[in-house]
């Protein structure tokens, strides 16, 4: 999906408002059209993976919130930075959450470029 096909956020759209996944998925997508902003994002999560991984292999509870910093702080840096725009995650932070693992299969499958 290019920048031309991706949906486009509007601002007037309160993340609140959307009451099912599967609406507020695109809004989400629209959240995310600079591909830096993605990059961000998917490099955070896989480093939440690897820190989640490390938390199982070894029980050290230092890879709780490492994972947390790395999934979070790499994500809010590309919106603050590249998006401009704030996470939907301070409004919305179950269903950001999700939109975040979606987008991030998306992204390995192919449906959203990288």
């Amino acid at each position: 999906m290019n920048q031309a096909t991706q949906p486009k956020a509007s601002t007037a759209m309160d993340p609140r408002d959307f009451t099912r996944f599967a609406d507020f998925y695109p809004y989400y997508l629209g959240e995310h059209r600079d591909r830096t902003c993605r990059r961000l994002h998917f490099a955070g999560s896989s480093l939440a993976l690897i820190c989640l991984g490390l938390l199982l292999a070894t029980g050290g509870w230092f890879w709780l919130p490492a994972g947390l910093v790395c999934g979070y702080g790499f994500a809010w840096l590309g919106h603050f930075v590249f998006e401009k725009n704030k996470p939907a995650s301070f409004k919305r932070p179950f269903y950001s959450f999700m939109g975040d693992w979606a987008m991030y299969k998306d992204i390995w499958t192919g449906k959203i470029p990288f």
